[in-house]
């Protein structure tokens, strides 16, 4: 290994949230790595931060910078926050994706949707098979996850191997997808691993993960106890889960109805590459109507309480052709993601009107997380043996405990936010640089940067109202009558009891009655005046200072 050359490891997102993962390696000399990617995925707004974004996405300008050196994508698995972000994102890096068979799938499918090009996802076997990639060769390594054909990947280069663990959980009975191979894991972790880049999710939960298959008993004896419809919602990517719930509608006596379209596609995508080869029959929406309810069962997307989805749909009544009713019982065989709470009261607190007797997993009995628990993360620190462990996927707090949960177990770590660059050259790792990193929404169909202003302005309005005034001016420099206002998100009178857009139109007037000539002949000094007006009068009747639009046309000669 020539001593000019390096290996560094830059998380663009994933390392401060949990979401938007996006993972870069690069070896080769300072300045001018060869690079490759893992995973290009997306996290999901809020009405209270970002109103009326659709997605969000890591900030890849770095990369895309330097997109001439990028050798390939490598997505772990079909989750959204790993490849949600692939289609929106691909053309302006434009490298060869590779992925896993069900993996793949859905990456080939997200590019057509985006009108990029199904043939640049490249479907790749698992350990041994490498990957030539630059100077690097990577391998899909299987682990136990809540979505089929999860992998780790082995990153080989000339300055050693790292292990970048995905998302995973030490399941050895997963119903679906790929046991933990602890022996496989042992066999990779042989040569020396130097970094181990590990999933931080769930290293704050003291006990030891369960296994998915513990919750199918649970689940069928609920099943089996409900009286009326009974309807049941989980992550539509958890096919194992949506299998164990069919099997158990099914063996019930209840025809088993999916509603969603994200459910319909995942169960779509997994019986196309073969993982699902005997899940139970379905029924149409339309069929399931005529189904006595007692004999019906439906499995619904929406676990996080998203007002489109199947369950957001049904708790405000009918939804293809299908209703609530009292008696009936709702199942969340899910775990309420921090940010969705109140999302998912909402939910609830609907369905209980009606009289719905809502299941949630308060007890731990209907759900399984997908992601390793505290003494898991510690097994396989063991079992890799890596020279530095650097925490990912996880909020900074999950970081931070996780290098203090290595430190504990005798290894050296590293604490590395989004925009760290380290140099994983040397035993111990180094900042090499910090790179700006930040946002990009998905705003319609339109890409904007998270400080662009534009959701910031979206949201003063909804804060403050919108107030927007139009004037007039002659060729005399002359107000042409009077101003006119519009008030937008704004009570319609104020402490004066008289009409708001009155009170503002009469100081707007008086201003022009006195404003000298030269402000006259002034667009800029009118607007900032007449926006100081609004503001103040407005703070005054109401309350509030308001977001204000002057408008100003003038009539040539």
């Amino acid at each position: 290994m020539s001593s000019d050359n390096r290996l560094i490891y830059l998380p663009l997102g994933g390392a401060g949230e949990i979401g938007m993962n996006a993972y870069v390696y690069g070896y080769g000399p300072a300045g001018k790595e060869r690079l490759i990617l893992v995973d290009i995925g997306v996290t999901f707004p809020n009405m209270d931060t970002t109103p009326g974004v659709d997605l969000i996405f890591a900030d890849i300008a770095w990369l895309e910078e330097r997109r001439d050196r990028l050798e390939a994508i490598f997505i772990t698995h079909a989750h959204e926050d790993h490849i949600g972000a692939l289609g929106h994102l691909w053309s302006r890096l434009q490298a060869p994706v590779y992925a896993r068979p069900f993996t793949g799938n859905h990456a080939a499918r997200k590019m057509e949707e985006q009108g990029q090009d199904p043939e640049a996802v490249n479907i790749v076997d698992i350990w041994p098979q490498q990957i030539n990639a630059g100077p690097f060769k990577v391998a899909f390594l299987p682990v136990s996850h809540s979505i089929p054909e999860s992998s780790a990947m082995v990153i080989d280069s000339p300055a050693g191997r790292v292990v970048h663990t995905g998302d995973f959980k030490l399941d050895v009975t997963p119903i679906l997808g790929d046991p933990f191979d602890r022996n496989l894991w042992a066999k990779v972790a042989e040569p020396g691993v130097k970094v181990l880049t590990c999933d931080s999710t769930n290293v704050f939960s003291p006990n030891p993960s369960r296994s998915e298959a513990t919750v199918g008993p649970a689940i069928r004896q609920l099943v089996e106890r409900a009286e009326g419809m009974f309807v049941a919602t989980t992550f539509a990517s958890n096919i194992a889960r949506v299998k164990t719930l069919a099997e158990a509608g099914r063996d019930a006596g209840r025809s088993v109805c999916l509603l969603g379209r994200a459910m319909r596609r995942m169960i779509e995508a997994g019986v196309e590459t073969g993982i699902l080869t005997d899940f139970p029959k379905t029924v149409s929406p339309e069929e399931a109507a005529d189904i006595p309810r007692n004999h019906l069962m439906l499995i619904v997307t929406g676990s996080q309480g998203e007002r489109r989805a199947a369950s957001g749909q049904l708790s405000r009544g009918r939804y293809m052709g299908l209703e609530m009713k009292e008696g009936d019982t709702f199942l969340f065989s899910s775990k309420t993601i921090p940010g969705n709470e109140r999302d998912v009261l909402r939910v609830v607190n609907a369905y209980s009107e009606m009289g719905v007797d809502v299941v949630d997993d308060a007890a731990d009995l209907y759900h399984v997380s997908g992601h390793a628990n505290r003494p898991d993360l510690s097994q396989v620190h063991q079992l890799v043996a890596p020279k530095t462990v650097v925490p990912m996927h996880g909020e900074h707090r999950h970081l931070r405990e996780h290098v203090k949960l290595a430190r504990e177990n005798g290894y050296y770590a590293v604490l590395a936010p989004n925009g760290t660059m380290l140099d994983l050259t040397p035993d111990i790792p180094r900042v090499a640089d910090m790179i700006e990193t930040g946002r990009t929404y998905l705003d319609g169909s339109v890409q904007i940067g998270a400080l662009d202003g534009v959701v910031r302005d979206r949201i003063r309005m909804a804060l403050n109202g919108h107030v927007i005034v139009t004037l007039i001016i002659d060729e005399e420099d002359e107000p042409l009558g009077e101003p006119w206002v519009e008030l937008m998100g704004l009570p319609e009178k104020g402490n004066s009891k008289a009409p708001l857009a009155e009170v503002l139109e009469a100081d707007l007037d008086q201003f022009l009655g006195r404003a000298e000539p030269k402000t006259m002949r002034n667009d800029d000094k009118i607007e900032e005046a007449m926006r100081r007006i609004v503001r103040q009068v407005s703070q005054n009747e109401i309350g509030k200072k308001p977001e204000v639009t002057v408008v100003i046309s003038r009539l040539s000669a």
